[in-house]
């Protein structure tokens, strides 16, 4: 059966004039401002160290696309918001991802990017986290810091087929995975994908063990907390942080032995509640200890009243001063960690583990991983001061990285020339002469 393709698009008129759209306008991309994504790269170098981490059994005598230019071509589409493989087949002629990954000849089909998915394995997934702890510490150069708080937490990642590793989740009502994440501040340090039949505090001890003994090997003196909610609240890796001089924050999930141990504050918030009709909210110190606890420790109680009722929350903590500057000032900040996870997720496409088997999924995971580094290091380093420096992924791509460009290529120089009417020029300017800075005279 003949396929019949439509060749132009008509529109409304104009002004009495004939609007019809084609798709013959040649080197023309949608991606101007992925430039910057590359040039960032090549300043960490990120790319260049993750792709000798990735296992390659191919023949490097009979191959067109190397391991670097995969994972350069893979990460930058990511960052451009192109989450799908397919959408290689003809994203691989785009002269703006061309340019950025570093060739002026067409990238790789998407069959080989699947390829080169599957060709992950466990060893690489832990050197690619390797790798995000070491860009973390890299990205202080030669100013240690002081202190460092890192906060775990892990999400459901839904998943719709038949998928190596899906279980039903009760609590997401679900099939999905179950990743673990740690960040400090907006940088990631892991992300480790699980399967979603275990504990949510699974390997979350191995992980803290982990990850502080590289930040010591840099930093030996480095205050380190980690917080977590009371999914994470595990004696073990309490008690192990209390041997290792790590500090933490972290909730607790309530019971009625809490309570007991916190109703004078319970009753008073209800008693000042019935008085003013506000909002009262009372802090202060209580002894707890489970059973199978070492020792009892110190938490903090939340004695909070609302015209829906009593809202009691606890946290355990090593940390000492103010009960509810600890917890407002302290704890409650590591909400914000939520919006990285969704930066990743639903910004950059960290949920497209849609591979059947296990590993492919797991380096699905940090490619969208090591896309955020890059584009939070925009963030941090060179958006400081401007309307993005606090924007997420999505608005820093609609209004940095998208920009319309024409390519014109010959033997000696590529010519991109951006659209005349794109409204964040002057950002553009500033990017680029922090970016790139032009030598003086």
């Amino acid at each position: 059966m003949t396929e019949c393709i439509q060749q132009t698009f008509p529109f409304s008129n104009c002004e009495k004039k004939k609007v019809e759209a084609d798709f013959t306008g040649g080197n023309i991309s949608s991606d101007g401002g992925l430039l910057f994504v590359g040039e960032m790269d090549r300043q960490l170098k990120l790319l260049d160290r993750a792709a000798k981490l990735l296992p390659d059994n191919r023949d490097q005598t009979r191959i067109t696309h190397s391991q670097k230019s995969l994972l350069k071509q893979r990460v930058y589409a990511l960052a451009q918001g192109w989450e799908d493989l397919n959408d290689h087949d003809t994203l691989r002629d785009d002269p703006i991802l061309q340019t950025a990954v570093g060739k002026s000849t067409t990238l790789a089909s998407a069959p080989t990017l699947c390829r080169m998915e599957h060709r992950a394995d466990r060893h690489a997934a832990i050197e690619l986290n390797r790798l995000l702890i070491q860009t973390f510490i890299e990205s202080f150069g030669d100013k240690p810091p002081a202190k460092l708080i890192l906060d775990f937490d892990a999400t459901d990642d839904p998943v719709h087929g038949d998928q190596i590793g899906k279980f039903f989740h009760g609590y997401y009502k679900g099939y999905c995975f179950l990743p673990l994440y740690v960040f400090c501040e907006s940088q990631p340090l892991l992300a480790w994908l699980r399967p979603a039949n275990i504990d949510g505090a699974r390997g979350a001890w191995l992980a803290l063990r982990w990850i502080v003994t590289h930040l010591r090997e840099a930093w030996p003196d480095v205050e380190i907390i980690w917080r977590a909610d009371s999914g994470f609240c595990r004696w073990r890796m309490l008690a192990w942080s209390e041997k290792n001089n790590i500090d933490y924050i972290v909730g607790i999930a309530r019971n009625a032995r809490l309570e007991k141990l916190a109703s004078h504050l319970i009753d008073d918030a209800e008693r000042q509640h019935k008085q003013t009709n506000q909002k009262v909210r009372l802090f202060g110190w209580i002894q707890y200890g489970a059973k199978k606890w070492d020792h009892s420790r110190l938490v903090i109680a939340k004695a909070e009243h609302t015209s829906i009722g009593r809202n009691p929350r606890f946290i355990i903590t090593t940390l000492r001063g103010d009960a509810q500057e600890l917890y407002d000032g302290t704890y409650c900040p590591r909400g914000d960690m939520e919006n990285r996870i969704k930066e990743q997720q639903m910004g950059l496409f960290a949920d497209r583990t849609s591979c059947h088997n296990w590993w492919p999924n797991q380096l699905r995971l940090l490619i969208s991983t090591l896309a955020y580094v890059l584009v939070d290091s925009l963030r941090r380093d060179v958006l400081v001061g401007t309307e993005l420096e606090s924007a997420q992924v999505t608005r820093i791509r609609l209004e940095l990285l998208k920009i319309g460009a024409v390519v014109v290529r010959n033997t000696r120089r590529i010519k991109i020339h951006l659209s005349s009417s794109w409204p964040r020029r002057k950002l553009f300017e500033l990017v680029h002469q922090r970016l790139i800075p032009q030598p003086s005279g």
